[in-house]
């Protein structure tokens, strides 16, 4: 998989891809990720990527022309076949179903918007999905960006063991169960004795009503209204 990320901070994702499994991802040649500077192709001295907006108002906007220079400079004859994200506020909100879409792609590209936001043009002519990861407003699409890598990147396979992402929140519906390991007692705190208890059968049945008494609890819109109630 390649994702391409266009932003005018490509420094902002050195830490966070440069550890951990997105390291490990593209180390082992499963996913490359590339970050290109749109200020590359802004206009004037000063490498220009924003203007003020038609009809006034406050807050700089992106101009649509390095925009659109710089994603078809680096996508080129690729550009049909890629899926061209812009991260907005305004977008739909991206779930755990839309990172397993995206995780089966052979080519994606995030374009990082800032200021006031980005010119119409963009929207309508050059981008092909729009996507927001929560109700409320970041300086930038950046860290929206990162978001969306890790999350989708960890799905690609090979990159985490299958049966990790089987039972994780969301992957079921539901919101994940309860974990424990060593030490047995902590602060007088023990681990639940049917998990000790060596029957597989029991423990999926537990772990099953946890992680459905834990989701009615925080996330009731999760549920589907057939969802028995019982073995709470």
């Amino acid at each position: 998989m390649r994702i391409d990320i266009f932003t005018i901070f490509p420094g902002m994702f050195d830490g966070p891809f440069g550890e951990s499994i997105i390291r490990r991802a593209v180390e082992r040649g499963l996913v490359t990720i590339q970050l290109h500077d749109i200020r590359e192709h802004g206009t004037g001295r000063h490498r220009s990527v924003d203007d003020t907006p038609y009809g006034g108002g406050a807050g700089m906007v992106m101009a649509a022309p390095p925009i659109f220079a710089s994603v078809e400079h680096v996508l080129g004859d690729h550009i049909r076949e890629t899926e061209i994200i812009l991260m907005s506020p305004s977008g739909e909100r991206f779930t755990q179903a839309v990172a397993q879409q995206l995780s089966q792609l052979d080519r994606l590209a995030l374009i990082c918007g800032r200021y006031e936001g980005v010119d119409q043009r963009v929207r309508d002519h050059l981008v092909t999905r729009e996507l927001s990861i929560g109700d409320y407003v970041l300086t930038g699409g950046e860290l929206a960006a990162m978001v969306v890598v890790d999350a989708t990147v960890r799905l690609v396979p090979g990159v985490i063991d299958s049966a990790s992402l089987d039972e994780e929140s969301h992957a079921s519906g539901l919101l994940e169960y309860p974990h424990y390991t060593r030490p047995y007692e902590f602060r007088g705190w023990t681990v639940p004795e049917i998990l000790l208890s060596g029957h597989h059968a029991e423990i999926a049945k537990w772990r099953h009503a946890q992680a459905l008494a834990l989701t009615r609890q925080r996330r009731p819109d999760m549920l589907p209204d057939e969802e028995p109630a019982d073995n709470l």
